[in-house]
């Protein structure tokens, strides 16, 4: 393991530049520029500060960012965050900013209207290998959200890198891909095959009504159930996941992505947790669907996990998590760090 930079309050996602900059989402609404490489380190001032509603016992915040397929060309940085109108009713938005002499300018509404809440706003951003923006959303803490189709909370939405709705989603003129989702914290695309895979936060109460944290592999069109069922119930109107933590253990999954360079690593699904404080690792069958084999790493480590990214060397970025209310904070924490996986 190796330090890449320590000092941060509370980071949410990352994304990495073409030139070496780490883009990194701080939850109190500032975009903050990690320089990898000798010589580099976080910057001090931020990128850019958005009005982001946060609050010291709650999920919601700035959230996810994703730099453009095309950002050395274009320079568009896309993000989500939570904020509040004067009526105090939480809302989430997905904006674009453009990166121009190292600041953020420009800030465009894509999508608007997000419902949010205290907790359960859902906040990752990824463009998928169709080049489509991909965006998770919570259920803003209310159950009923995630099977309205015609509410965008507790969904998986798919658009176009404008904000208009790509022509082959499951249904004309909606944003929704996928729905029946009660947080999504993850999402990533399995290297050989293009299939999306997620993670969901389930319940955090007393037994028997807790836990049933997902992994899912998302189809087009596809209701994953909440809040009318948890865990795999075999119910043929859902679909069920391919693991959960049962109902005795949380994992609070964040942050997942696929490892895909080369080596006996590569096809690993790997995510982050939160409660779990480990780093979890997936290997699935030929069908896409078979667990073969899954391992906890880095448990108690490093404390609360919030993101995993893999970079062209094929290590990975990890990102902690203990400054965000929830945490025991180490003296340089919030840090990024550099692990290499064998």
């Amino acid at each position: 393991m190796q330090l890449v930079t320590s000092g941060l309050r509370a980071p949410w996602a990352v994304d990495l530049a073409p030139d070496g900059r780490l883009f990194v989402t701080e939850r109190a609404g500032r975009v903050r520029i990690v320089q990898l490489g000798p010589g580099g380190g976080l910057r001090p001032d931020p990128w850019a500060t958005l009005p982001a509603s946060t609050s010291s016992d709650g999920e919601k915040g700035l959230l996810g960012i994703a730099l453009d397929p095309d950002f050395t060309q274009n320079g568009f940085v896309y993000l989500y965050y939570s904020y509040g109108p004067p009526n105090g009713v939480t809302r989430n938005k997905v904006v674009r900013m453009r990166d121009q002499n190292g600041l953020g300018t420009q800030e465009t509404i894509i999508l608007d209207g997000i419902p949010g809440n205290n907790t359960h706003d859902g906040g990752r951003l990824k463009f998928g290998p169709d080049g489509k923006l991909y965006i998770t959303t919570g259920d803003a803490e209310d159950g009923a959200n995630a099977q309205n189709p015609s509410v965008l909370a507790g969904k998986i939405l798919r658009l176009n890198k404008d904000g208009s709705v790509p022509p082959d989603n499951p249904t004309p003129g909606s944003a929704v891909w996928s729905l029946g989702h009660r947080n999504v914290q993850g999402i990533a695309w399995q290297p050989d095959t293009g299939a999306l895979y997620e993670t969901e936060h389930g319940p955090s109460n007393f037994f028997p009504d807790c836990c049933n944290d997902e992994v899912n592999l998302i189809v087009p069109g596809g209701n994953y159930g909440w809040p009318t069922v948890r865990g795999a119930p075999n119910d043929p109107r859902f679909r069920d996941p391919l693991i959960d933590s049962g109902r005795t253990e949380t994992w609070a999954p964040s942050g997942a992505t696929f490892a895909t360079k080369p080596g006996p690593l590569r096809g690993s699904f790997l995510f982050a947790t939160l409660r779990g404080q480990h780093l979890h690792r997936v290997v699935f069958g030929p069908d896409g669907h078979t667990v073969l084999f899954q391992e906890k790493l880095l448990t108690n480590q490093y404390g609360r996990l919030r993101d995993v990214f893999e970079i062209a060397s094929g290590e990975f970025l990890i990102l902690t998590s203990n400054r965000d209310g929830r945490g025991v904070p180490a003296a340089d924490d919030d840090r990024i760090l550099l692990v290499t996986l064998r």
